[in-house]
């Protein structure tokens, strides 16, 4: 087997994967690696969760693919269970996050058509975002390095700078904006957490101007902060959410989920999905949502993202000239480093069999699984440490 008929639009490690347990993945050969990157954030029970296989085993001797031209009922008993613990009233099912952040933008420019007032276009994005790879997504999030070479960029696009107040207000004040899109903490962007009073006087603002916020939960929501979803550590609630990752915990899942008044210009046929929400997916997503929003679930991923961040933020002092910052909001962990954050990378995946995620701001994502236990997490912070010993004698040496 060689990589030559795959179109090559990936920066792949040199480790080929052959099985996953827990926050374990063993290489074809054999080697054995603390995963911390979790499938960028999806793998949130880890791998090969019991509960999932068997949801997975039992669904495929029944039932995999029908279109949405039939009642699903799986669909209705996640939807069911997803707006009962959120803001939301009605939800859309996608095959990823991509898909849930364009049903987004289309639920926002179509509420205010639905509205009387066409004009509303104009969609705002933050620096640092990202919100997948389609058209819509890449030009919401408007960096440069996913939207070059594709053409114009598309009308009603625009970007903010965080902490740039006054851009902000004039923005939302704009009368054709139709939305807001932020995640409340960036993954890709370098773990960069929105501050709570942002959050809510970003709710302020699109209150008093008739503005929707769309929030991208893709990688931070679904207990990865703390909390079910990130935006619940302010007090206020979005307009429309996108979800993804976790929700299936690895298996293809997303969903847009909006309030009636948000999504009243979704009517029948103007959007659609072949495969979305078939009842494969909705079968795992039932099995890992009931699993993530337990009470008990939350509470471990606080108390163990309470021990990493306390011991990086000491690794952080005992290596300065490793370690810049300690960022980002529970088990959604950047760290900023002054040595190249790719070489690190590849220095904790071959001295320590220990696996992280790149990130914009030169920063590390450690992202584990939100079942890792305590001892595995000082496993972590004790590879993450030689990891730095080793990048401080390559800085030396240099």
């Amino acid at each position: 087997m060689s990589t030559e008929h795959l179109m090559g639009v990936y920066n792949r490690a040199p480790l080929e994967v052959d099985r996953g347990l827990g926050a374990r993945l063993w290489s074809t050969d054999g080697t054995e690696y603390l995963d911390c990157v979790a499938g960028i954030s999806t793998n949130g029970l880890g791998h090969a969760h019991p509960k999932l296989v068997q949801a997975v085993k039992d669904q495929a001797e029944k039932l995999w693919h029908v279109s949405n031209i039939f009642r699903i009922p799986g669909q209705e008993a996640l939807a069911d269970d997803l707006c009962s613990k959120s803001f939301a009233d009605v939800v859309f099912f996608t095959n990823s996050g991509t898909e849930a952040v364009e049903c987004a933008l289309k639920t926002a420019r179509k509420h205010h058509v639905a509205n009387g007032q066409p004009e509303r276009i104009d969609i705002y994005g933050f620096d640092g975002s990202f919100h997948g790879r389609t058209y819509g997504a890449i030009n919401a999030a408007a960096n440069p390095s996913y939207t070059e070479g594709f053409g114009p960029k598309m009308e009603g696009f625009h970007q903010l700078v965080w902490g740039d107040h006054e851009a902000i207000k004039a923005a939302i004040a704009n009368p054709t904006t139709a939305a807001i899109i932020v995640e409340p903490v960036q993954g890709e962007g370098g773990c960069r957490a929105m501050p709570d009073q942002c959050l809510r006087g970003l709710r302020e603002l699109c209150d008093q101007h008739g503005v929707l916020i769309i929030f991208d939960e893709v990688q931070c929501g679904m207990g990865r902060t703390g909390k079910l979803w990130a935006h619940e550590w302010a007090g206020m609630t979005p307009d429309i959410m996108a979800i993804a990752k976790a929700l299936g915990g690895g298996f293809p899942i997303g969903a847009c989920l909006a309030t009636t008044h948000a999504a009243k210009g979704m009517t029948v046929g103007v959007h659609g999905s072949t495969f979305g929400g078939n009842p494969l997916a909705m079968a795992v997503g039932q099995a890992a949502f009931g699993e993530l929003s337990k009470p008990e679930t939350l509470a471990h991923v606080n108390e163990v993202a309470g021990y990493l961040k306390q011991q990086l933020h000491g690794l952080q002092q005992r290596f300065p000239d490793i370690i810049v910052d300690v960022r980002g909001k529970g088990l959604l962990i950047g760290v900023k480093l002054v040595p190249n954050n790719r070489e690190f990378m590849g220095w904790a995946r071959d001295e320590q069999r220990f696996l992280v995620a790149g990130g914009g701001d030169n920063c590390v994502r450690i992202l584990p699984p939100l079942v890792l236990t305590l001892d595995e997490a000082r496993e972590a912070v004790e590879r993450f440490e030689k990891t730095c010993e080793f990048a401080r004698t390559k800085l030396a040496a240099a």
